[in-house]
């Protein structure tokens, strides 16, 4: 094997490692932003672990955070609960802060 196919290798494996952790801190955070949501609606324990459940799957509706935005912002305002749009990027952003810490151990 040549030094350029081992290089390739390593790029395409860090590419696979690089996508898998993304993916993993997008879940985490769509799993955090689902607890901060179901704290604000004053959801039980099993009530709030579901639903944290259903703003991941949310996730996967289409590419990007508008179908998770657009979830929290319907449940959270149909719950009574007084938010908004950028409230809700607001914890998305800090949601995902804490979502990396956690799964790559940054500061």
């Amino acid at each position: 094997m040549t030094t350029f196919e081992d290089r390739e290798r390593a790029e395409e494996a860090k590419f696979a490692h690089d996508e898998e952790t993304l993916f993993r801190i997008q879940a985490r955070r769509n799993k955090l932003l689902g607890h901060w949501a179901a704290e604000r609606m004053g959801l039980d324990a099993a009530e709030t672990e579901a639903y944290a459940r259903s703003v991941v799957q949310a996730e996967f509706e289409e590419a990007g955070d508008e179908d998770v935005v657009r979830k929290l912002l319907g449940d959270l305002i149909s719950a009574g609960v007084d938010v908004d749009d950028a409230e809700i990027r607001a914890a998305l952003a800090a949601h995902a802060i804490e979502a990396r810490r956690q799964i790559t151990g940054e500061a």
